[in-house]
């Protein structure tokens, strides 16, 4: 009984841990995401996850994950060790020019047989 016990508890243990664990391939979106997300990165404290939030709102979104090389705090081995884990993503700017609005089609106003008749002897002449 007490074999049976330890078992069910360490499955339930292993499961419990895969489903809070991150995937190993997880990309973040440093133009999308959130203080704990940034957080969750190797190396970025509360602090530096901050200091990421506040030069994306007064600057605007990353254009590429080498900008984060301007907040206060990360430097060019603290980036290289993270590079394979953020990307920048598409901005909306980005998005809405990259597929621009269609146009509608104008609705044709329908002429009467009269003027129809008319532009055809116009043309005939």
């Amino acid at each position: 009984m007490i074999k049976l016990v330890t078992t069910l508890a360490m499955a339930l243990a292993v499961a419990f841990a895969a489903l809070f664990a991150l995937p190993a391939s997880a990309v973040v979106n440093i133009n999308t995401a959130s203080k704990d997300e940034l957080i969750a990165l190797p190396g970025i404290g509360p602090a530096k996850a901050q200091a990421i939030l506040d030069y994306r709102k007064l600057n605007g979104p990353f254009k590429s994950v080498d900008d984060l090389k301007n907040v206060k705090g990360i430097g060019a081995k603290r980036l290289d060790k993270l590079r394979a884990e953020l990307t920048v993503g598409p901005t909306q700017a980005k998005v809405a020019a990259a597929a621009p609005a269609k146009a509608e089609p104008r609705p044709v106003a329908a002429s009467a047989k009269g003027d129809v008749r008319a532009a055809e002897v116009k043309a005939s002449k």
